[in-house]
This record gives structure tokens, C-alpha cells and sequence, in this order.
């Protein structure tokens, strides 16, 4: 019994050390790459390399010519095999990452209007009574200084009989020895007419004044700007207050555009960029505008932010409440880029196929970023002047899959 035991542990160790050196067999071998090695005269399907035989021929899924391949010849390569004739059949086409500079352009709907710092309003700075009005209807282009209206004003008159009064004994006073006199009576006559300076009652009407010695019944108010009359409240016999806006001014010699941009184009906008207008009764002719202001609020409506743009207008092309179409280029930094047909995008994955040369194509996982002008920008995965397919894409994702699956490798 003794002799069994000793037996049954001696072949229980024998077991275990076999076993350890075995497993340091096995980790101490060098891994075997997984190849395909071929028999001395092999003929495969570039298309298809599952596919190969012993003798020349066609291959049986594509009908290709097979291709010989000498004994010992190994395959590690990742991608495919692609000959010119299958490149052609599938449409196939080659060309490289390049770094461009290409503007983007960013297309809103506006609408003209006046340029609010060009307002003015004709305003009578004493009350009193429009008696002639000059400028009868809205729309008429006035002048700077053109006369509006005449109003009588009683206040007026008084100022201006203070104004001969004070003139009279100016005169008579000059001489007086009494000390002071000639001071007082020279402070009354500059205190009554800078009481009609200050209420726009010009030097000539001054000067008219005193050299008649009669006072100007009836006070005209002139425009300040030259400009298309939009509002008018003047009327004759109507009373007028310094705090009625008798006539409104509008130069249009330049106007402002308002457009609305979508919030995500907005961060692409600065004050001082130009940009084009478009009108619908002008076809093929633009007019030239520049980004002056951008709103600070998003119109939580319409998700747009309203942006500013100032035009010369010197021929009234651009009248005021009229749509526009406006085009700003933007300017972009120099980025990579490829045709938006050479990137495969599964969702999930965005690939390319780099040509390697000699009908070998090999799959590579891209990042992208924005599509431009029918080119996509390339953030990471490829380098400025590599080769790659930009047409027939998605065959040779076909193929490569298929080679994957029956290889049992990931492409």
C-alpha cells in the first residue's frame, strides 16, 4: 500500500512539472504573425484574395484575370489590391489632402432702413402761430437752409422791440458822465439780442432790425439738413409749441441695412467686414455695404441675431422698408482639407483610403470638422500631399469588408 502511494505522488509531480514546462514553452515562443503563405506557382484574384488557384485563369466572382504569386511570398499588408482595369470598371479616382484657404459665404435676408445718426426735426424754439408754409408735403427733398414756415409770435415781437430799445439808449447813453450808465445800457443790448440768437433769430435778421428800426413780424424756421421730408405736422394757422416736431428730416445719402444672421454664423461676424447687397429689381448688380453694429440679444423666434450694415446711397437705389439679399465672404484660416466625396461616414466611423500606390488602397479612421464648397475640413487622421481616393469610395469599402470577413482581420 505504502509503494502505491510513493507511485501515486511521483506521477502527480511528474504531471505538474511537464505541464509548467510546457506552459514556458509556450510563452517563450515568439508569437506567429497570422500570413498567408502560397504554394509554388499560386494565381489569386487581387479583388478577392480568398480566391486563387493552381493555374492561370479568371477569378469566379469578378471575372478578373488572376495574378501569380511566387512561392514563399508572404501578405501582411492591411487594405486591398485594386488593378487598374478594376479601378476603372468601379470608377476609381485619386487625388490628395490640401491645405486651402477658401472663404466662407454667409447669405441673410435684410431690410433697409433710415440711418438714424442722418434724423432731424424742425422744432420752433417760441410758441406762436405758423402763418406761410413753404414745404407742403412728405417726400419733398429740402435743402440745408432752406425756409419751412413763417410763425407770428407776440413773444417774438417783444423780444425785438426790447432789442430797439435797448439799442435807442445805447446810443443816447454813450456819452453819459454818469459812471456806469454807458456799461448797463451796453449789458442791456447784448442780454436782448442774445435772447433772439437763442431763438434762432439770425445776425442778417438782426442787422435787418436795427438798421429799420421795425421789428419782423412773422419769424421763419429754415432746415438744419438737407434730406427727404418723411413726416410733416405743419400747418397754416395751427399753433406751434417748442415741443412739436413740425417737420422730420431724413438724409438718404446713406442708409442702414439690418440683417439677420443664424446664431451659429453670428461668432463668424465682426464689425468692419464688407459685404454685398443684392437687389431683386437689379439681377446681376450689387451694391456694397460694411458690418457696422451687431445686435447683443438672439430673437429667441427665429434663433437669428441682428447685424447692422451701413451703404452709401447717393443714387436712392436703397429705399428704406425694401428687402435685400445680403452676402458676407468670410475669411478662413488655412485647414485641411479633402472632396467631401472621399470620406466614407458610417455614423459612427468616418474613413478614407489612402493610395498607396500600385493599385493598393488602405483604409484609414479620420476626424472631421466643417463641410465647405463641396470639400470636408480634416482635423486629424491625414497629412498635407497624401494620396488618397476621392471617387469609388464606397466599393473599396465593399471590398475591404468582404476581405476582412472572410480573412477573419480587421481592415
Amino acid at each position: 500500500m505504502r509503494h502505491i502511494r510513493i507511485l501515486f505522488f511521483a506521477l502527480i509531480g511528474l504531471i505538474v512539472f511537464g505541464s509548467g514546462y510546457l506552459f514556458r514553452q509556450v510563452q517563450e515562443r515568439p508569437q506567429e504573425k497570422k500570413t498567408l503563405s502560397f504554394a509554388k506557382h499560386d494565381y489569386y484574384c487581387p479583388m478577392h484574395p480568398h480566391i486563387h488557384s493552381d493555374k492561370p485563369g479568371n477569378c469566379p466572382v469578378c471575372g478578373m484575370k488572376l495574378v501569380e504569386r511566387k512561392a514563399g511570398v508572404t501578405s501582411q499588408e492591411p487594405g486591398i489590391q485594386v488593378s487598374t482595369d478594376k479601378q476603372q470598371l468601379i470608377g476609381v479616382k485619386s487625388g490628395s489632402a490640401e491645405v486651402t484657404t477658401e472663404a466662407r459665404d454667409i447669405h441673410a435676408q435684410g431690410k433697409v432702413t433710415y440711418d438714424e445718426t442722418a434724423i432731424s426735426h424742425v422744432h420752433s424754439r417760441v410758441e406762436g402761430w405758423i402763418e406761410d408754409v413753404f414745404v407742403n408735403f412728405t417726400g419733398k427733398w429740402v435743402r440745408r437752409g432752406q425756409p419751412m414756415l413763417t410763425i407770428y409770435s407776440p413773444e417774438m415781437l417783444a423780444s425785438q422791440r426790447e432789442l430797439l430799445l435797448a439799442a435807442k439808449a445805447r446810443k443816447v447813453l454813450e456819452k453819459s458822465t454818469v459812471p456806469g450808465t454807458a456799461n448797463q445800457t451796453e449789458a442791456m443790448f447784448e442780454a436782448a439780442k442774445r435772447r433772439l440768437e437763442f431763438w434762432e433769430f439770425g445776425g442778417p435778421q438782426i442787422e435787418q432790425i436795427l438798421a429799420s428800426g421795425e421789428p419782423i413780424r412773422y419769424y421763419t424756421l429754415y432746415a438744419h439738413h438737407s434730406g427727404y421730408v418723411t413726416e410733416r405736422k405743419a400747418f397754416p394757422h395751427q399753433k406751434a409749441t417748442p415741443d412739436m416736431e413740425l417737420y422730420t428730416i431724413v438724409d438718404l445719402s446713406k442708409v442702414w441695412i439690418v440683417a439677420d444672421i443664424f446664431e451659429s454664423d453670428a461668432a463668424l461676424v465682426r464689425p468692419g467686414q464688407n459685404a454685398k447687397v443684392s437687389l431683386s429689381y437689379m439681377p446681376g448688380q450689387s451694391l456694397n455695404a460694411r458690418v457696422a453694429f451687431i445686435q447683443p440679444e438672439v430673437d429667441p423666434t427665429t434663433r437669428t441675431i441682428k447685424v447692422r450694415l451701413e451703404a452709401a446711397n447717393p443714387n436712392q437705389q436703397l429705399k428704406p422698408e425694401m428687402f435685400v439679399v445680403v452676402d458676407l465672404r468670410i475669411p478662413s484660416a488655412p485647414m485641411l482639407t479633402v472632396p467631401a466625396e472621399a470620406v466614407l461616414d458610417s455614423g459612427t466611423k468616418k474613413t478614407v483610403f489612402i493610395d498607396k500606390g500600385n493599385g493598393r488602397f488602405e483604409p484609414r479612421a479620420v476626424e472631421i470638422g466643417d463641410r465647405r464648397d463641396g470639400r470636408i475640413v480634416i482635423t486629424r487622421g491625414l497629412n498635407a500631399g497624401e494620396k488618397i481616393a476621392v471617387s469609388g469610395v464606397f466599393l473599396l469599402d465593399s471590398e475591404s469588408q468582404l476581405k476582412s470577413a472572410i480573412g477573419g482581420s480587421k481592415p
